[in-house]
């Protein structure tokens, strides 16, 4: 049974960092994307980042271009998202999904595996 769990959300300040984690048991890394989804009160869930687990291509939303960085570590089994110069706009549930589309990496519900999600919350 795979299993995603992300932890690192928290609370900061206007500028401030977290770094999001997710691991993954029971699934294996293969040609899809692993990404980072999140979504506001009365919002649609949107894409964030994600991550082409054959070959490591990266891909962002422009909102987060210069700002987020995904990554991955095999040996962890592991993907983070390193969120730096934060903004109030950035709060939201962040969420984790694997086994998605490499062509159509922001499209939620072509991800099969889903996180229970760790809130991020940015105050100004």
């Amino acid at each position: 049974q795979v299993q995603l769990v992300e932890s690192g959300g928290g609370s900061v300040q206007a500028g401030g960092s977290l770094r999001l984690s997710c691991a993954a048991s029971g699934y294996t890394y293969s040609s899809n994307c692993m990404g980072w989804f999140r979504q506001a009160p009365g919002k649609e869930r949107e894409g964030v980042a994600a991550i082409y687990t054959g070959g490591g291509s990266t891909y962002y939303a422009d909102s987060v271009k210069g700002r987020f960085t995904i990554s991955q570590d095999n040996a962890k089994n592991t993907v983070y998202l390193q969120m730096n110069s934060l903004k109030p706009e950035d709060t939201a549930m962040y969420f984790c999904a694997a086994d998605g589309p490499v062509g159509s990496w922001r499209r939620w519900d072509e991800y099969n595996y889903w996180g229970q999600g760790t809130q991020v919350t940015v105050s100004s």
